[in-house]
This record gives C-alpha cells, structure tokens and sequence, in this order.
C-alpha cells in the first residue's frame, strides 16, 4: 500500500538542509558515514597520522581460548579470508606443534592470496626458533621480553616441565636480574638480524613498567636491531593516556625504531588506547578479529579499523566490506559468538528497535542514528516488529514480505499483532506477520 505521507517535500527538503548545515566533509560522506565534525578537528583531538597499519594475531590468539579446537583446514579457510580482508599483517600461530612443511605452506597461502601481506611468525625464544622461521618464509619475527627481572622465571614454560619431573632447572644461565633477561633477548634480536628477518620485540606486561625500567628495555633492545618495539598490555591496565606517555617515551629514546602497542580490553578501552597511541606516534597496532585473546580480549579488527577510518579519517587499508563475513567466519572457527550488539559487526549493531519514529528516518537520512551506513561494514540493518511498533513500521514490514493490504486492514493486523504479542509474551515472526494479514483479507 502507499503509505500516507508524514511530511511535505517542503519539509523534508528542509530537514536536509538542516542536517547539511550540521555537517562537514570528512567528516560525513554519504552511503559511508556521519560523524561529528569535532573528530576532525586538530584543536580538539589532536594531531593523527594519514595511515596506521593494523596486525591481526587472530590465528596466535585463539590458541588461548579454551575448548577451540579446529582443524588445519578450518584455519587456513580462515587465513585466506583474514588475508582477503587487506589486513596488511597476519601474526601465525607460532611454531610449536608444527613441522616445517606446514609452516612454509602457511607463508606461501598468505603470499598468495596478498603477495604484500607481511606475515609475522611469534614466540620465539632461540635460534633454532628464528632459523626456522627464516627457512619457512617469514618476514618478520616476535622475540617476546617479559616485562620483570627475575620474576620472568614464573613464564618460563620448561621450568614448569623439569619441575614436575623433579628436575633442576636453575643453571648458571638462569637470569636472575632485568639486565641478563634482556641480554638474552637482544642475542637473540641480533641473531633474527642477521638472518635478515624483521625483528617486532613484545615489551610484556608494560603497565607495570617504570620510566627507567623502560628506558633499559628500549636502550637494549633497540641497541640489538629491533625493527619494532610493540607495547604488550596484557592485564589490560594501562590507560590511553598512560599508553600515549609510554609511545612518547619510546619514541625519544628510539627515534629510528617503530612503536606497536597489543592492548587488552578489560575497561572495554582497547580502541581507546589504540588511537591515543596512534596520536602519540605508534606505527602499528595488533589486534583481532572480534577480539579474541585470552581474558578480556584484544582491541576488535573492525572497531578499531572503523574508528580510524570513520572517526578520524587515518587510512588502514582494510576492505571493510568484508568485516562482517570475517566476524562471522571468527565465530565458527572458533565457536565463541559475541554479543548481539558487538560493534560494527554484531547481528543487530544496526538495530534501534522497533517504533515509526526510528525505522521511517531513513525515508529522510539513513545516517542518522546509524552513523555507519551497515553495507559499509557487510552488515544490514534490521527492523525489528515489537509492541511499540506502529502502523508505519508494519507497512514496511508486510510490504517486504510481499503482502499488500489496506490502510484499514493495516490497522486490524496492529491490533491483532499487539493482543498476540501481549498474551504470549513474544515477538512475533514474519511467519506470525503473513498469518495475521491472510486472517484480515
């Protein structure tokens, strides 16, 4: 049916050009998005970089969720779909439990799907790690340093192992102090060196980090050849601002060596923490599809990609067309599902209910509550029929599925559809729609 009209062509033109007026380029870009004009604004957020370069460690992380068990198939289905995506860096799982063959074959998948994806092989801890690493392929290697003096000794996986067996594990090499743990870690940074691989150093367990216990790290570090020095928050404690001081310093101390940051989420401010780094000067943020990692997660691909590339305009180079189909494709590897309303790529992240008032705007913007438009992200935007609805929502409604009714017979199904809804306690389907309009006709 033709729904009567709410407003005049006068009107609506002049809703349009009151909306035009409250926004600026940039800032809004149609069938994209609509942001405020403020975040854009030097004097108001600072001062970003034109691009940022975002590392999945996906693939690592999901090695720390419990009950994940997926075959090697399933991953690399899911690494030609992450490569697909234009994330230009693929931290693997690492190299334990897999022989050479496997991992030369997971470096050739990525290259062939993006000859330009650097592929980043982590959590090597000696030189037989690093050459083989070298043989299979990599472009880059992780020297992971934890972030204490001798308290490192309690994340050392063989000590556990010798222990248990009634072993002595202490030697004469066992470092006792921050200056031989990071002794260790430099010979080893030197070694990747010289293989000729990318050396990106993890700084574990950064806020417990002092200025000077700092300074010693980076000192060391980028003394030895890192290429990068990634800024590890596992406990998830550091603060954007406290982030954006602990870039600063790095960055003064190694003016010619990269600055990461791995942020974890437990404030729900990892995408916080991330553009306060990225102003401060990092180069690179790593991250996951949906978040995954152990404990509160990492900062989300596609939050974080949308924040930057909506939010700020700094460039990431990620198709976001295709964040929703990773999402998804995250959730049946893994079998862990986020929440209805997950940023960006939750199943209703473009759902304002159900009421006239909210789902006939589009008629007159489609970016207003929705400051992304969803095709954008792969995503759709749902309407919802509920108790609240009205008989404009239920016009669209039934129009979509194809039934055409009266304007009197639009108002029997409201009725019927609000005492159905209210004697079982439930929203109705558009099986529930159908029956109801066939019962008028």
């Amino acid at each position: 049916m033709d729904k009567p009209p709410v407003f005049t062509p006068e009107e609506i033109a002049r809703f349009r050009a009151e909306l035009a007026a409250r926004r600026a380029p940039g800032a809004h870009e149609p069938g994209r998005w609509s942001v405020s004009p403020l975040n854009r604004r030097t004097d108001v957020v600072g001062s970003l970089p034109a691009s940022v370069r975002l590392r999945d460690a996906t693939l690592r992380s999901v090695e720390t969720l419990p009950g994940v068990v997926a075959t090697a198939e399933a991953k690399e289905e899911f690494l030609r779909r992450l490569v697909g995506s234009n994330v230009p860096e693929v931290v693997t799982a690492g190299l334990g439990g897999r022989d050479d063959a496997a991992l030369k074959a997971e470096v050739e998948l990525v290259k062939g799907e993006n000859p330009d994806c650097r592929v980043v092989c982590p959590l090597l801890r000696s030189p037989d790690d690093i050459d083989r690493a070298a043989s299979a392929g990599y472009d880059a290697v992780q020297v992971w340093v934890q972030g204490f003096g001798e308290t490192s000794l309690i994340y050392q996986a063989p000590v556990y192992g010798r222990a248990w067996r009634g072993e002595e594990w202490r030697t004469d090499d066992t470092p006792r102090d921050r200056a031989a743990v990071l002794a260790r870690a430099a010979r080893l940074v030197s070694y990747a060196r010289e293989r000729g691989l990318d050396v990106i150093v993890p700084l574990l367990m950064v806020s417990y980090a002092t200025e000077e216990s700092h300074e010693e790290s980076v000192t060391a570090l980028a003394g030895a050849g890192a290429s990068e020095l990634t800024l590890f928050d596992g406990p998830g404690a550091m603060s954007p601002e406290a982030y954006a001081h602990l870039v600063r310093l790095t960055r003064a101390l190694a003016p010619d060596v990269e600055v990461g940051l791995h942020p974890h989420n437990t404030f729900g401010l990892a995408v916080g923490c991330a553009v306060a780094a990225v102003r401060a000067g990092a180069a690179a943020v790593e991250l996951s599809v949906n978040g995954y990692c152990g404990g509160p997660g990492n900062a989300d691909l596609a939050a974080t990609a949308l924040a930057f590339e909506a939010l700020y305009g700094v460039r990431t180079g990620i198709r976001t067309e295709r964040l929703t189909e990773l999402a998804e494709a995250g959730r049946d590897l893994t079998g862990y599902h986020t929440a209805w309303n997950h940023p960006v790529t939750g199943s209703h992240a473009f759902c304002w209910g159900g009421m006239d008032l909210i789902t006939q705007e589009t008629e007159i913007d489609p970016l207003l509550h929705n400051c992304l438009e969803p095709a954008l992200v792969g995503n759709a935007r749902t309407v919802p029929f509920t108790p609240d609805s009205g008989p404009y929502t239920l016009a669209d409604k039934l129009a979509a599925l194809g039934i055409e009714l009266g304007h009197a017979q639009v108002d029997d199904v409201l009725v019927r559809a609000r005492e159905l809804m209210a004697r079982e306690g439930r929203l109705l389907t558009d099986d529930d729609l159908a029956a109801l309009a066939q019962e008028v006709r």
